[in-house]
C-alpha cells in the first residue's frame, strides 16, 4: 500500500486509510487519497496561490481519510463530514505528520461554520441527497467572492451532482478530466427567483402499516421508503422478556431498533451508527415512537464505545460500501466486535445478501450459524456467542 504522498506545496505527506490494522484483501491496497484529491490541490497550488497566502476562511467537506485537511492545514480549515470514520483518519494522519488537531475546527454534518467563508472544497459524496443538505446548509455562509470548488473521480460524478450546484449555489461547470477525476466550479449568486430557498431535509417517511412515523436527514440510507432487507429483518426480529440490552448496530434511522423495543418493551435499547445524522435520526425517532424506554445513542466506529460483554442480542444490517468502495471489511468488523460486545448466550441477528456469504463468516467466529429465514435474495442469520 503506497503511503506517501506528494503535494503540490512542496511536502510529502504519510496518509493511510482507517482504521490501519483492519485493512485486509484488496482494501490493504488502498490509498487513503486518489486522484480526485491530486487534481484539487494542483488546482489551487497553480490557480490560487495567492489567495491562499491571505489565508481565507475555509471550510473542507466530505474529506474521507484527510488528505485535502493535511495539506491545506495551515488554512486552520473547518473540516465538516458527516462520518466519525472521516473524522478519526484525519485526525490519525494529521498526528502522522506532526499536525495537532486543535489546528483544524472539528464539525459534523449537522453543524455549520461559526462565519462566512472565503473558500469552500467539497469531495462531491455519493449521497446526492447529503450534498444537497450541505450545500443549503453552507449557502447562508457565501458571498460573491467565495472559491467553490467541487471534486469527484469521473464515474462518481453525475450531472445531477452539477444541477445541485446550480440549483443551490449558483452557476457551475465541471473542469476536464484528469487521471479519471473532475472538478465542478460554482459561482456564488445571490437569491433570485431560480434558487431553491427551502431544503427539504430531514424528510419524513410514513410507514402506516408498521405506524411508524420516521425522520430521516439527508445522509440515512433508503430514507425514501423502506428497504428491502429491512423489510424481510422486521418480519423475523427477536422477543425476549425481561431486561435486555439490545443493539442496533449500523443503526441508519433507527427502524430496528424502535420495533425491537416495541417487541420488548423492558429491554434497554442502544443505537450507534458512524453517521451524525443516521444517530440523530434515530435518537428523533425513538424518543416519538418509545418515548419511556431506556434508549442510548452513540456516533462510533462500530461498537469501540461499548464494553465487552455487555449485550445480550445485536441487531445488523451491515453495509457493504464505504463510499464508493465495495467490500465486507465493514461487515467482518461489526462481527468481531458483536463477538466481544456480546454476554456468554447473547445473539448476533444479522440480515444479508445472499451472495455475500455471510453464515461462512459468522460460523468461523461464533462456531456457529443458524439461518432463521430466507428468500430469493436475503437471508437472516443468527449466531450464539
Amino acid at each position: 500500500m503506497e503511503i506517501h504522498f506528494q503535494s503540490p506545496f512542496q511536502e510529502t505527506l504519510t496518509l493511510e486509510r482507517f482504521p490501519r490494522s483492519k485493512a485486509t484483501g484488496r482494501e490493504k491496497s488502498l490509498r487513503a487519497w486518489d486522484a480526485a484529491d491530486e487534481y484539487l490541490l494542483h488546482h489551487l497550488y497553480d490557480e490560487h496561490r495567492e489567495f491562499l497566502e491571505q489565508k481565507p476562511t475555509t471550510a473542507i467537506v466530505n474529506d474521507t481519510f484527510g488528505a485535502l485537511t493535511t495539506a491545506l492545514r495551515q488554512l486552520n480549515p473547518c473540516f465538516i463530514s458527516d462520518s466519525f470514520l472521516a473524522h478519526q483518519a484525519c485526525k490519525e494522519n494529521l498526528s502522522t505528520n506532526g499536525v495537532e488537531s486543535s489546528q483544524i475546527h472539528w464539525l459534523n454534518s449537522l453543524q455549520v461554520p461559526p462565519k462566512p467563508l472565503d473558500l469552500v472544497l467539497i469531495r462531491i459524496p455519493k449521497t446526492r441527497a447529503l450534498l444537497e443538505d450541505q450545500l443549503y446548509r453552507l449557502r447562508p455562509l457565501l458571498h460573491d467572492k467565495s472559491v467553490i470548488i467541487g471534486c469527484a473521480m469521473v464515474k462518481n460524478l453525475h450531472a445531477n451532482d452539477i444541477q445541485a450546484f446550480s440549483d443551490i449555489v449558483g452557476p457551475s461547470h465541471s473542469s476536464l478530466a484528469q487521471k479519471k477525476a473532475r472538478l465542478v466550479f460554482c459561482h456564488y449568486q445571490s437569491e433570485s427567483e431560480d434558487h431553491q430557498k427551502t431544503s427539504p431535509y430531514p424528510s419524513e417517511l410514513s410507514l402506516p402499516e408498521l405506524d411508524l412515523k420516521l425522520t430521516n436527514h439527508a445522509n440515512v440510507f433508503s430514507q425514501g421508503g423502506l428497504d428491502i432487507g429491512s423489510r424481510f429483518f422486521i418480519q423475523h426480529l427477536p422477543e425476549q422478556q425481561g431486561e435486555k440490552d439490545i443493539i442496533d448496530l449500523g443503526c441508519g434511522n433507527g427502524l430496528l431498533g424502535i420495533l425491537a423495543a416495541r417487541a420488548n418493551p423492558q429491554a434497554h435499547l442502544h443505537f450507534t451508527d458512524e453517521s451524525y445524522m443516521a444517530v440523530a435520526s434515530a435518537q428523533v425517532n425513538m424518543h416519538r415512537h418509545n418515548p419511556e424506554q431506556q434508549a442510548n445513542f452513540y456516533v462510533d466506529n462500530c461498537l469501540d464505545a461499548f464494553a465487552s460483554n455487555s449485550a445480550d442480542i445485536i441487531l445488523n444490517n451491515p453495509p457493504f460500501h464505504q463510499q464508493h468502495t465495495v467490500g465486507d471489511h465493514i461487515a467482518r468488523r461489526m462481527f468481531k466486535d458483536a463477538k466481544r460486545v456480546l454476554r456468554a448466550g447473547g445473539e448476533l441477528w444479522v440480515v444479508g445478501n445472499r451472495h455475500l456469504n455471510y453464515h461462512q463468516q459468522l460460523k468461523r467466529l461464533f462456531g456457529n450459524c443458524e439461518l432463521i429465514a430466507s428468500n430469493k435474495k436475503f437471508v437472516i442469520l443468527k449466531a450464539i456467542n
